[in-house]
């Protein structure tokens, strides 16, 4: 790491829209599938990184509430991979002394799946240098929403007085709510949107877009985005006079 790197402002939670598989497969001539088992491979490399940097959390969007409409075999294709992320990250999960944890409607999901995912959490649960979070049939309305029924049903039991809800007592019944908020949100493959992606988490997250596919994405473009985020004056609101005011004061 370099004397410029250290000095860096880096995000406490980064968030990644991994877009790009298929148009890689695409591109390169490959067969149906190939894009997504090369974009599987990227991960690794990624979280290493951000442990290394000292990044407190990862949170990857890995198959979204809308993929559930792609083809059939696609989907089994993702499930399966998903399986075979979740025991090729556990061993590191150890080394690093990384959490890993998921986000997501499982209800969908088999219960073979439900079974690995509950198991990779409890396995990980006390380890607590960096927090890998896989987003699987995630939705940011859907997050929303089951946030919104949880309140209704604590309302109804009379755990919680209505006149209480504000965002901050929204903000507990989200996904992810005892982490950071999402700093930077990082989507590859070109597109110009969230896709629905930890709409609450990331209401102030800094955006980085790059027409970069996914199993092309390296390190190194990693830490170009870690250099934009430092790079940007994040005012929450405020004016940058206070901000500068601030920074003087503490």
């Amino acid at each position: 790491m370099t004397d410029s790197e250290d000095k860096l402002t880096l995000p406490k939670h980064v968030a990644i829209i991994m877009d790009g598989n298929n148009r890689f497969a695409k591109k390169n001539a490959m067969q149906k599938g190939d894009g997504h088992r090369e974009g599987k491979n990227v991960l690794d490399p990624i979280v290493e990184h951000c442990r290394k940097r000292n990044i407190q959390a990862l949170t990857v969007f890995a198959f979204s509430s809308e993929n559930w409409k792609r083809p059939q075999a696609e989907v089994d294709l993702l499930m399966k991979l998903l399986e075979d992320t979740i025991h090729e990250q556990l061993p590191r999960m150890h080394q690093y002394q990384m959490s890993l944890r998921f986000i997501g409607d499982r209800s969908k999901l088999s219960p073979q799946l439900r079974d690995l995912m509950l198991h990779a959490e409890q396995d990980t649960a006390n380890f607590d240098k960096m927090t890998l979070t896989i987003a699987i049939s995630y939705g940011g309305m859907w997050d929303m929403a089951h946030a919104a029924k949880q309140i209704a049903l604590a309302v109804q039991s009379q755990a919680l007085d209505p006149e209480q809800i504000d965002e901050h007592v929204f903000g507990q019944y989200v996904s992810l709510s005892d982490l950071p908020a999402v700093d930077l949100l990082i989507r590859t493959g070109g597109d110009f949107r969230l896709s629905n992606f930890m709409l609450w988490q990331a209401a102030y997250a800094e955006l980085y877009f790059t027409p970069t596919l996914w199993p092309e994405f390296s390190v190194e473009e990693f830490d170009d985005a870690l250099a934009v985020f430092g790079g940007r004056e994040r005012r929450f609101g405020k004016t940058t006079e206070q901000i500068l005011q601030d920074k003087i004061e503490n």
